[in-house]
């Protein structure tokens, strides 16, 4: 923009040089010229006159004292045309031009200027800040996740044999809530390559999705094998920690984690498992299962992070279905992308209505946390089984979207049969 404010005024400079500057010459030249012309033609005159008096003294027309007289006279009367300056005659004749033509031209390129400004400019914009150039501005998360799937998968139906282009994609599938793609995608990448532990941990994940997170027996034999393939395959270490958590087996669960952090892979979010720990650790310190000691009491929750908050209360038609001995799970997902939990937490049943508020400090671990997402879903589960998962008895309610930082209510109104 600097360099644009330059060449306007440069260009407005040059043509105002070039309009003025001819005409403030053409004015001096005119009376210069001016000065001149009535200088000659005095002489001039003079002359004739001098020449004919002189011709008047030889032919005796005129005595000598009348020949210096009237010639004194010329001289004195030339002398005073000198001193006079201004000749109307002359002026008429070398009138210079009127000033209006360089005024209207100087007007003209300086809105001209303005008008190159104010559009190539963009003075408008000089207050906003500057974006990149984003091919994905206007999209939903769910139309870019779309064109990244169909990007990977025309690479690898263009390269059938490549097993890290089939991998990358079966990942992409879980992004994308398309599970069965997903095991299909890593059924080829085995096909290609063999059984490994770091293919069927992600397999195994996918599973875990499609059954609506549970760990079923196929889910479990395929977690078994992976383990007994590699004790140490993060993937599967994950899927591990995230079931335990879920269940409340918060000690299972920091087992598996550490067992992530203490094998050195550089392939893993350090920082976002060490999260997870704290959090299980959060857990059983509320439950009684920690000791409240100092290193415990040092995790407080993010009071700057955004929140969620529910006002639970349980429908007045199963309100005498519930048992003291009751726990109310609470856990937030994203209404975009992978249905993972991005936070939770659990009270008594005793303590309802209540209300609860979720945020980073009730996060569940992993790359994304519930202050990174625009809006969620909230589930609750009443359990009498002490299970996270609704089974048969258990009373659970759900709010289909709360924008984060929103307060919504929920209530338990739906017996699970």
């Amino acid at each position: 923009m600097t360099t644009f404010w330059i060449l306007i005024a440069s260009f407005l400079l040059v043509s105002l040089v070039l309009i003025w500057f001819p005409h403030f010459r053409q004015q001096r030249m005119l009376r210069t010229e001016d000065a001149k012309v009535r200088e000659g033609t005095n002489l001039e005159l003079f002359n004739e006159r001098l020449a004919t008096l002189e011709k008047e003294l030889q032919e005796e027309l005129l005595d000598q004292q009348e020949f210096d007289a009237l010639k004194k006279e010329l001289e004195i009367s030339l002398l005073q045309d000198m001193k006079q300056g201004d000749d109307e005659s002359l002026v008429n004749k070398l009138k210079p031009k009127s000033i209006m033509w360089p005024s209207v031209m100087s007007v003209v390129v300086i809105g001209v200027c303005g008008y190159m400004y104010s559009t190539l400019g963009a003075y408008k914009n000089l207050d906003q800040p500057m974006t990149a150039n984003d091919p994905h501005q206007g999209m939903t998360n769910e139309q870019i996740m779309s064109q990244r799937v169909e990007m990977m998968e025309a690479q690898a139906n263009a390269e059938p044999e490549n097993s890290q282009l089939w991998f990358s994609l079966g990942h992409a599938y879980i992004s994308a809530n398309r599970y069965d793609d997903a095991i299909k995608a890593f059924d080829k990448t085995m096909d290609l390559v063999g059984v490994h532990a770091e293919l069927l941990g992600p397999k195994a994940t996918a599973l875990y999705y499609r059954s609506n997170q549970k760990m079923t027996p196929t889910v479990q034999a395929l977690v078994d094998q992976a383990l007994s393939l590699d004790p140490e395959d993060p993937s599967t270490l994950l899927l591990v920690g995230m079931d335990s958590f879920f269940t409340a087996d918060y000690k299972k669960a920091i087992d598996a984690w550490q067992l992530i952090l203490d094998s050195d892979r550089t392939d893993v979010d350090r920082g976002a498992i060490m999260n997870a720990i704290d959090s299980a650790k959060m857990r059983m310190q509320s439950e009684g299962m920690m000791p409240n000691d100092e290193a415990h009491k040092s995790v407080k929750p993010d009071a700057t992070a955004k929140t969620v908050t529910v006002e639970v209360s349980i429908s007045p038609e199963l309100q005498a279905k519930v048992a003291s001995t009751d726990m109310l799970f609470i856990f937030a997902r994203s209404t975009e992308g992978p249905k993972v939990p991005l936070a939770a937490t659990k009270i008594s049943a005793e303590s309802l209505p209540a209300t609860i508020t979720l945020d980073d400090s009730t996060g569940m671990g992993g790359n994304t946390k519930l202050s990174d997402a625009k809006a969620v879903e909230i589930i609750a589960v009443l359990s009498k089984h002490g299970s996270v998962r609704a089974q048969t008895g258990d009373i659970q309610g759900k709010l289909a979207m709360i924008k984060v930082g929103d307060t919504g209510q929920l209530v338990l109104d739906t017996q699970v049969q």
